[in-house]
């Protein structure tokens, strides 16, 4: 099996030429395009991703460990067919828009500056997440676990509180409204 440790790659567009299936570690990928490709059963060790395009990327079996992605845009990817033993992401300034998340182990993820809108967060592990600044609009939370998760700065979401695990996760006074939309009340300032 190939193995890449610390190497770089950019202006690559995979399209064209396929990533070599194997493990990479501690590599960086800078304007990378990714789009509609397959990474299925691809190792990615402490890897960077900026500014690369991996919308509809397939993703069976692909393995993300302690993985970051910058000014990504990764629209309608299936993240629960991923390999989830050790899974780790950061996400900062990415477009993660139409992806899901479903029955995912998030742990800890760090979402900063970062559209997720109509994304599906069913049934995943978000316990201590963090959303920082991020757009939530008509994202699904359904028996969803965001125990301690901090979603104080971001917006759009509609969170029932009865149908998620929600305990100690912090929201803004502002934000109160997306956990009551459910119950079709009028709030008033």
């Amino acid at each position: 099996m190939l193995y890449v440790e610390g190497e770089t790659f950019k202006q690559i567009d995979y399209t064209i030429v396929a990533l070599k299936m194997g493990e990479y570690e501690y590599c960086n990928f800078t304007n990378c395009n990714f789009l509609n490709t397959n990474l299925s059963e691809i190792k990615f060790l402490e890897c960077t991703f900026n500014d690369c395009d991996l919308s509809n990327t397939i993703l069976n079996l692909t393995s993300f460990q302690e993985v970051k992605f910058n000014k990504c845009k990764m629209l309608g990817l299936q993240f629960e067919h991923c390999n989830n033993f050790g899974i780790a992401f950061q996400f900062i300034d990415c477009s993660l828009n139409y992806s899901s998340f479903y029955q995912t182990k998030l742990s800890k993820t760090l979402f900063k500056n970062t559209l997720l809108q109509e994304v599906d967060f069913t049934e995943t592990d978000l316990e201590q997440a963090i959303f920082q600044n991020c757009d939530l609009f008509r994202a699904v939370f359904d028996n969803t676990i965001i125990e301690k998760a901090d979603f104080s700065s971001s917006i759009n979401y509609t969170i029932d509180p009865g149908k998620n695990r929600i305990k100690k996760a912090i929201f803004s006074q502002s934000g109160i409204a997306g956990l009551l939309d459910n119950y079709n009340i009028t709030i008033t300032q």
